[in-house]
């Protein structure tokens, strides 16, 4: 499994991204094969890769699609990806990756909350809107 962690500021302050890194590499045991951070005004997310579903660095997180408007930081497995990447994909979505962190972003971005009763899997993810600067924090049903 990966490893998460964030921060997001209530007081106007820019988040402590090194702090953030610090609890980042203390998770290294959960994702040994890389690690990433991302900081964006009062948010700053981490994490710890555990490479399983797609081994290049296209899954690379925090995932960042600047284009978007979106920053997401995930551990899990999205079963049924192929399907909503497809279902995606015939609305214009475009990826750069293989795996199911793309798919879940842009499945964020297309559908919004919406998304979470399409996803077959296990996951917990942290997506910061940038425009909005809100945060949307997901799980699966089992927790």
């Amino acid at each position: 499994m990966c490893g998460l962690a964030g921060e997001l500021r209530f007081d106007h302050q820019p988040a402590d991204l090194a702090a953030v890194e610090r609890i980042t590499h203390e998770l290294a045991p959960r994702g040994p094969d890389a690690w990433g951070f991302h900081s964006q005004g009062p948010i700053a997310l981490g994490h710890r890769r555990l490479k399983i579903m797609d081994l290049s660095d296209g899954s690379a997180q925090p995932m960042i699609d600047s284009n978007l408007g979106l920053s997401m930081a995930f551990n899990g497995a999205i079963y049924n990806f192929p399907e909503l990447r497809a279902e995606l994909e015939s609305l214009g979505y475009q990826f750069h990756s293989g795996g199911d962190t793309e798919v879940l972003l842009k499945g964020y971005h297309a559908w919004g909350a919406e998304m979470l009763p399409k996803l077959n899997g296990m996951f917990a993810f942290a997506i910061w809107e940038r425009d909005s600067k809100q945060l949307f924090i997901a799980r699966d049903r089992l927790g």
